[in-house]
């Protein structure tokens, strides 16, 4: 297809992963002893051979297999995924960093890539030489670098420090430099990893508006890795789903987004999170047995009545007695949105202070008229703040709050009028 730039066909990158015995402490009494050994083997060849042991092992592991996907001029794609999942391998790949084990990929147009701290970079060159250098290896004129020369520096914000070798800069400031190099010459596809993640919030909401004004305004497209779901949704049209190195999920970013989130989470009313096997190995000091969702009449239930309010229960145990404990929940919508935590903590002055040994119940009522009809995820935590994370589950359970005929069912969409609802006093003069 014309618009297509960049064509992926049974894409897979395999790397040999090598096993061996770790050595030993060797004395050099052994050395000596071996010495000798060999020197009388070699004087008596009727002596029986020495064992050398087997050459070290090798597993092939897949980091990409059979992955096949297009990309057309000016979309915006977001590539998710667990750690692992072969996220980075891909974009190296289309970077042509690395070559592939398989497959084929045809790109057309220049791309710039920013994938790790200062890529691109040499340390021992000044921030000025290495925005030339840069623009030089993206196929730039040196007339079309300084055309853009000023407006990367004022991007970046590091002009009191263009002319200082970037070994000297800190993490933030080679993120700085490298994107609004990247970003500013005009490369026809962008791919930036997770590495924006260094820089300050700040900078974080300026580079993710220059990469919207790049792709919308511009017609370039982009490829952006992050584990921000909220961040992906807004950048992002389309999304390219990674698992295990295969492309599990394809298309529209927000179904791709709600396929990863509920990857995990099933969706019933009740979910034992250790089976009985796995909580006697458990060495955890405080953990989660059970969540369940209940309706209004304290049935199990994964499908709520907006009207009525509905129950979160938990079941979990301490081991051993310690301090200053928090209980977390986290609901968040189906595309990862947070929408409101609740905690109880041992922190506060009216609360337990210690918890000894046992097992607890805990139940968190949701008053009804509050969440706003659709599907939702419950994360639970349990930690003590700022020292430690006893347990944690992402995405452990998936309900739904129905809409029963209420003053909402004339809004065919709700997301146009927020995630929670409520009441507030109005005051007419």
């Amino acid at each position: 297809m014309p618009d297509t730039v960049i064509y992926v066909e049974n894409l897979g990158k395999r790397y040999l992963l090598k096993h061996q015995r770790p050595e030993r402490y060797v004395a050099l009494r052994d050395v000596i002893a071996k010495g000798a050994k060999s020197l009388l083997r070699q004087l008596n060849p009727f002596s029986p051979r020495p064992f050398h042991p087997a050459a070290p092992n090798y597993e092939e592991f897949w980091a990409l297999k059979e992955v096949s996907f297009e990309v057309k001029q000016g979309d915006r794609v977001g590539i998710i995924g667990r750690n692992g999942a072969g996220k980075s391998t891909l974009l190296k790949i289309l970077s042509r960093i690395t070559e592939p084990t398989t497959g084929r990929i045809a790109i057309r147009g220049r791309v710039a890539s920013l994938l790790e701290v200062g890529t691109g970079f040499h340390s021992e060159l000044t921030g000025r030489e290495n925005i030339f250098l840069n623009g030089a290896i993206l196929g730039m004129t040196k007339a079309e670098i300084k055309r853009k020369f000023d407006e990367i520096v004022a991007f970046a914000e590091v002009e009191k420090f263009l002319d200082t070798p970037v070994k000297h800069y800190s993490s933030g400031m080679y993120v700085r430099l490298a994107f609004a190099v990247a970003a500013h010459l005009e490369p026809e596809i962008l791919i930036v990893d997770e590495v924006l993640a260094v820089g300050d919030a700040q900078f974080q909401k300026k580079c993710l508006g220059k990469m919207e004004d790049v792709a919308k305004n511009e017609g370039r497209t982009v490829l952006f890795v992050s584990h921000n779901m909220g961040t992906i949704t807004q950048l992002c049209t389309k999304g390219i789903y990674l698992s295990q190195g295969k492309l599990v999920g394809l298309g529209d970013i927000n179904a791709v987004v709600l396929q990863y989130l509920t990857s995990d989470a099933e969706n019933t009313a009740y979910k034992q999170l250790y089976s009985l096997e796995q909580i006697k190995q458990l060495n955890k000091i405080v953990f989660f047995r059970e969540v369940a969702i209940a309706n209004h009449e304290g049935e199990h239930s994964s499908e709520v009545d907006v009207r009525y309010p509905f129950y979160i229960n938990l079941s979990y145990e301490v081991r051993k007695t310690v301090k200053n404990v928090e209980l977390t929940i986290h609901i968040l919508t189906s595309d990862g949105r947070p929408v409101f935590t609740t905690l109880q903590s041992d922190c506060d002055p009216d609360s337990f202070g210690i918890r000894h040994p046992g097992c607890y119940q805990a139940s968190v009522q949701v008053p009804g008229m509050f969440l706003m009809p659709g599907s939702y995820l419950l994360k639970l935590a349990a930690h003590e703040p700022m020292v430690q994370m006893y347990d944690y589950h992402e995405n452990t359970i998936m309900f739904r709050v129905n809409e029963t005929g209420t003053k909402l069912a004339k809004y065919q969409r709700h997301d146009h009028i927020g995630v929670v609802m409520i009441d507030l006093p109005w005051k007419i003069k």
